[in-house]
């Protein structure tokens, strides 16, 4: 059995066992959360819509990223510009998909 969720302005297929890195949600470490599902389906029964199946994952812990350099550089015009950034993620454990 799988799903398709939605989280963070992007779709993920997931199992029942699958750790995902979504975008940051506010949920504190070891927390249950509920995932909005857009599909379902298992051996070639699919269901569309919200009331598809209910997803339930586990959140396992929530962090950074790697830093990103994003430098910025004019030649002959003394224009430098210098930035890192780290995205946030939170790390979720699927454990449960009820059709």
């Amino acid at each position: 059995m799988y799903a398709i969720i939605k989280t963070g302005g992007k779709q993920y297929k997931v199992c029942e066992g699958d750790e995902i890195y979504v975008e940051k949600i506010d949920a504190e470490d070891g927390a249950e959360v509920e995932l909005e599902v857009v599909m379902a389906g298992a051996e070639g029964n699919i269901v569309l819509g919200k009331d598809a199946a209910k997803v339930t994952g586990k959140v396992v812990k929530t962090g950074k990223q790697k830093k990103v350099t994003v430098f910025k550089f004019k030649a002959k015009k003394n224009y430098r510009r210098h930035q890192g950034h780290r995205q946030p993620y939170t790390k979720i454990a699927i454990t449960k998909i009820a059709m």
